[in-house]
């Protein structure tokens, strides 16, 4: 949680983008700990049968690269984040599946990230439960980011793993 978190009462009221703020904090950090991690040769990586045994038949075709999630999420951040607030964001999110480049890939995703802030900071009392689309308000959308967020966050950490690396949040 944010680190003002202590500093606050129980019982007292928090704005909605602050609270909102503070449940992105924690995936966000853990997935950008996790991504600049990942060694540039392995943003490639996808998973394939032939690093499973034999028994297990799963389907492999079209499953993303570790790049391919990365840019997936900084997609659903910018059109999220979007619907939030109503912004537009400063980069065409379908231009991002041109990048290649580790440094680029993170750097465009932390700036998804910092979109997402800037539009969740614009949820208040009066407008967080506005409806974006149909039953999603701009808070259940903010939820929704840090949701998103922790579900591509697992399939990271499994693409870690699968290269015999710790992730950064379970070493100790």
């Amino acid at each position: 949680m944010a680190g003002g978190a202590q500093a606050i009462a129980p019982g007292s009221q928090v704005a909605p983008a602050d609270s909102l703020n503070a449940l992105l904090e924690g995936p966000e950090h853990a997935m950008m700990s996790l991504v600049k991690a990942m060694p540039a040769d392995k943003y490639t990586f996808a998973p394939s049968a032939t690093i499973f045994t034999p028994s297990q038949k799963t389907e492999y075709t079209g499953v993303r690269t570790f790049a391919g999630l990365c840019i997936h999420v900084a997609q659903a951040n910018y059109g999220l984040g979007g619907r939030i607030a109503g912004l537009k964001p400063d980069v065409d999110p379908a231009s991002l599946t041109k990048l290649t480049d580790k440094d680029q890939i993170v750097a465009a995703l932390q700036s998804s990230f910092d979109f997402v802030h800037k539009s969740i900071a614009t949820v208040t009392t009066a407008n967080a439960f506005e409806s974006v689309r149909g039953p999603m308000t701009r808070a259940t959308m903010a939820a929704y980011v840090a949701v998103h967020s922790n579900d591509e966050y697992g399939q990271m950490v499994e693409y870690l793993r699968m290269n015999g690396m710790i992730p950064p949040a379970s070493q100790k």
